[in-house]
């Protein structure tokens, strides 16, 4: 741990002089140098992430506090991106000294990478509201949610009451499910409903896996669960790998994705270890946290669900 401490610190001061030896030796920049040569997605993105965070350069520096301030105010959308992103693309292009006429190719590299930044730290703020919006009973929109929710997992059969031992039957701790989404917010009702919604054949089947006699578990209690891993890996940067390596800006749909893919990869898994009892939960989740960790580790991983209807 000293020895790695020591590293880092000379690394901070010898950086200067390694980027100055690297540009007289390359003619390029370091922004330039990752964006012709990394490997395009995470492992690009993630290295202009760094490379501008560590920046010393005022100009860069300037334009870094501007993006972020952009994201408070909750303006890094599709819709402002010339607006936000041209004026600071031309002042690091000015800073780098970087002739666009000689390197045509680096502005819409570098142009996406900044797009896929803060469009991520837009995230996690969006991801942050819903996840602090707490669940009311007395709001119609989270009412309706929650009855969406109950039709799409057991069409065909009508709730008896609002609160009811009903809501067991999906998996909620007791007759009130409101109760069961105060750690996660609307989040956990938004991810589970988007699960329902886009994948309802296989939402039913990982349902009638979660009422299995023998290796069932408690379906929203789970989904609710796998919504604060899916938190977690946004909030401190894990899930850069899965948002980064997708063709398309990160943004709140592209969570419910990646929530998506969590909980039916964990339901596979958990039918795959065939537990005793739901005191194996525990052990079961952290294992497959640490393999979803590890595979996101790889900034060459790419996620897709891949849906197999099948029966236990």
């Amino acid at each position: 741990m000293v020895f790695f401490n020591l590293w880092s610190v000379l690394q901070w001061y010898l950086r200067p002089f390694i980027k100055w030896f690297l540009r007289k030796t390359t003619n390029l920049c370091e922004l330039q140098r990752i964006c012709y040569g990394d490997r395009e997605g995470a492992q690009r993105t993630c290295n202009i992430e760094k490379s501008l965070m560590l920046s010393r350069t005022r100009d860069v520096m300037e334009v870094v506090s501007y993006l972020d301030a952009a994201v408070k105010e909750a303006k890094f959308y599709p819709d402002y991106f010339s607006e936000i992103l041209d004026p600071s693309i031309s002042i690091i292009l000015r800073a780098k000294k970087i002739n666009t006429k000689l390197h045509e190719a680096f502005t819409p590299l570098f142009r996406r990478c900044l797009k896929q930044i803060w469009s991520y730290r837009q995230l996690m703020n969006d991801v942050e509201s819903l996840r602090r919006t707490q669940y009311d009973s007395n709001n119609p929109e989270h009412e309706e949610k929650l009855s969406k929710l109950w039709d799409l997992l057991l069409p065909g059969r009508p709730l008896e009451a609002r609160i009811s031992k009903e809501w067991q039957d999906i998996g909620f701790q007791g007759d009130d499910p409101k109760t069961d989404f105060r750690g996660m917010g609307i989040l956990g009702l938004d991810n589970l409903l988007y699960f329902s919604t886009k994948y309802t054949l296989a939402s039913h089947q990982v349902l009638s896996h979660s009422l299995h006699p023998k290796y069932g578990y408690t379906y929203a209690i789970v989904g609710i669960n796998l919504t604060s891993m899916a938190y977690y890996l946004l909030k401190d940067g894990s899930a850069k790998t899965y948002m980064f390596n997708l063709k398309y800006v990160p943004s709140v749909i592209f969570f419910h994705e990646f929530y998506c893919y969590l909980f039916y990869e964990f339901d596979k898994m958990w039918i795959r270890s065939k537990p005793e009892n739901m005191m194996e939960f525990s052990i079961i989740f952290k294992k497959f946290e640490n393999a979803i960790r590890s595979e996101l580790a790889d900034p060459a991983s790419v996620f897709r669900i891949n849906i197999e209807i099948a029966t236990v």
